[in-house]
Parts: C-alpha cells; sequence; structure tokens
C-alpha cells in the first residue's frame, strides 16, 4: 500500500507539535557558583522540566545579555525569559518592595521571604510596581551586616564618612542615616572597589563574603541581629514567553511559584549564609556582634525613615504603616516567637 507523499508530511508536523517544547532563557548575572544561580535557579529550571514532563525547559544561558542593573528591562523586552533582579537597583522605580529592608527585622532568610512574599501577594501586589513582566515570587537575601577592610566598626562614631558600598533601595538612606557614604554598586564590583580603595566597606549579606571571595579584602566584620537591612529581590518572566506555555503547563508550574519559591530562595540563602561565616573565619576576619549601645545607635538614627516610607506608600494608595505591621507579625508567626 502506498501513502502519499503529503501523508508522510503531515505526519512528520504533527509529532513535532506533539513533541513542541518551550525553551526558557534563563539569566543569571552573578557566578554560576553562587547560590541564586547554583541552589535556586538550577533546581528551579529541573522542577520546572520535571512537573512539565520534559515540555517546559531551561536554557541556562552562559553569560547574561545585559548588566545586572538592566535585568529587569532585559526580561521585559525578551533579552533573556527568565531571571532575578535587586528592587534597589533601579532607584525611583520601586516603592513599596522597601517595606521589607528596614534593620532588624528577622534573623533568617527563609522567615523573612515567605513572609514578604504572603504580604506582597496580600497588600502590595495590587500596586503593579512589576509592570511589564511576571513576578513569580519576591524574596529577600540573608540579613545585612557591616564589613569594613580595615577597621571594626563598633559604633556610628566608626562609619562616619565611610564609603561603604551598597546595593540600593533603603540602605541608600539607611547608609546616610548613618553617617556613612554611600556607593551603589551591583555586587560582582564589589572585589574590585574594595581592592582599589573606591569603597572603605561593604554592607552585605553573610553569604556574599564567601560567594564574592572578598576576604582577601576585607579584615573586619559587625553582625547585627535581625539584620542592618535586608535587599528586596524579585523572580521574574518575560510576558509574551510565560504565557506561551500552555495553560494546563502552567498550571503544573504553579506549585513552584510564589511561596514555595521565596521559601526555596530563602533556605537555599540561609545555608549559604552559613557557608560566608566559615569563609570569614577561615580567611581571618574579626567578627564581632553590635552591642546593645551600637544597637540603640543604629534604631534612633533610622527611626525617621519608617514614617518617611509610610508616606511614600500613601502616594501609591497602600497603607504602609499597615503593610509593616503585617510583616512582622507574619515573620513573628514563621519564626515561632
Amino acid at each position: 500500500m502506498k501513502f502519499a507523499p503529503w501523508l508522510g508530511a503531515a505526519a512528520l508536523a504533527f509529532a513535532g507539535q506533539a513533541t513542541a517544547q518551550i525553551v526558557l532563557n534563563a539569566s543569571s548575572w552573578v557566578p554560576p557558583t553562587h547560590p541564586i544561580t547554583a541552589t535556586m535557579l538550577t533546581p528551579l529550571c529541573q522542577d520546572i522540566e520535571k512537573a512539565t514532563a520534559g515540555r517546559v525547559k531551561c536554557n541556562i544561558l552562559a553569560k547574561a545579555p545585559v548588566g545586572a542593573v538592566q535585568t529587569f528591562d532585559g526580561v521585559r523586552d525578551g533579552l533573556m525569559d527568565l531571571s532575578f533582579t535587586v528592587h534597589g537597583y533601579t532607584p525611583g522605580r520601586f516603592t513599596l518592595t522597601e517595606a521589607v529592608e528596614f534593620p532588624f527585622m528577622a534573623d533568617s532568610s527563609q522567615v523573612m521571604s515567605v513572609a514578604y512574599q504572603r504580604v506582597h501577594e496580600r497588600m502590595l501586589a495590587k500596586a503593579d510596581e512589576h509592570k511589564g513582566v511576571v513576578a513569580l515570587a519576591v524574596f529577600t537575601h540573608g540579613p545585612g551586616q557591616i564589613y569594613h577592610a580595615t577597621k571594626p566598626i563598633a559604633s556610628l562614631a566608626d562609619l562616619k564618612g565611610q564609603k561603604i558600598r551598597v546595593g540600593g533601595g533603603l540602605i541608600n538612606e539607611i547608609t546616610k542615616a548613618l553617617g556613612a557614604v554611600p556607593l551603589l554598586r551591583p555586587a560582582p564590583e564589589v572585589f574590585e572597589i574594595l581592592k582599589t580603595g573606591v569603597a572603605d566597606g561593604v554592607f552585605f549579606p553573610k553569604e556574599s563574603v564567601g560567594s564574592f571571595k572578598l576576604t582577601p579584602v576585607l579584615k573586619h566584620a559587625t553582625f547585627v541581629p535581625g539584620g542592618l537591612y535586608n535587599v528586596s529581590f524579585v523572580w521574574i518572566a518575560n510576558p509574551a514567553k510565560w504565557n506561551s506555555i500552555p495553560a494546563a503547563d502552567r498550571k503544573l508550574i504553579e506549585p513552584l511559584l510564589g511561596d514555595a519559591l521565596a521559601l526555596r530562595s530563602g533556605l537555599a540563602w540561609d545555608a549559604a549564609d552559613e557557608r560566608g561565616v566559615q569563609a570569614m573565619r577561615e580567611g581571618g576576619l574579626q567578627i564581632q556582634t553590635a552591642s546593645p549601645a551600637f544597637i540603640e545607635e543604629i534604631r534612633r538614627a533610622t527611626a525617621p525613615l519608617e514614617q518617611a516610607w509610610i508616606e511614600r506608600a500613601k502616594a501609591k494608595g497602600v497603607d504602609g504603616a499597615a503593610v509593616l505591621a503585617a510583616l512582622r507579625a507574619e515573620i513573628k508567626k514563621l519564626a515561632g516567637k
């Protein structure tokens, strides 16, 4: 029995459609060994592929098409399909995400990130600050701490006039309130600016000292209980590419997002923070915990920033005081306090 040639072509076309695969070009602007890439993005991509039986998978790009600061726009414009960004890297674009960045919030990224995701979804997402992308989950790094290249930091007097690298967002204002000079730079640039003396110190989570191999250019660390600050992150996807995923597969991916993705990110960061402390000890950093007197100095210096943020949130139609109260209540509940 003979088959018409067009039947064979049609069969091949149908087979191609049946096995069509959505490939998400995923991008990370930190090194492959950084916990965001190695223990958050890569496992997320693996789980997406597993959940959809291979119909949706990631191609993790060997090099980010754009720098850290341009990531939001890069995802929006389709230069990559899946990535993450720091809200504070684009000053003026985000206001409400600063809710999570105040001092003394939490001792754990896991607790902070899940609380943040829940409150964001409930109270902040409606303001649509992520317009242009699909926000898959928000999260924070571990509690931010104080590091210096040459001297211990035990009071505000020690910080006065010091040039401190920060990642943007509320930490800019916190740094000014503490009497230091903020230098806004992406994380991958920190080693060089410390090495050359452009910066005297850096505010970073514990993880970053190890991840960015900073022990040769740092001598002192001061840990602030609850964190001197936090930095707000978001996982984002390109809307056109995300919506090209069949609805049935998006439903299968959904349990990996939101709370689950915030939890994944927080757990990974807490584990990385532990490794960061070990790297500091091995590198010979002198580590101290902020004294009650220093903590009180920080509290007094930064207290006015909260009311100022509440006013900025009000301008966006959001009750900032209620958001902060909800956030702190959720943190307390998750921390079991």
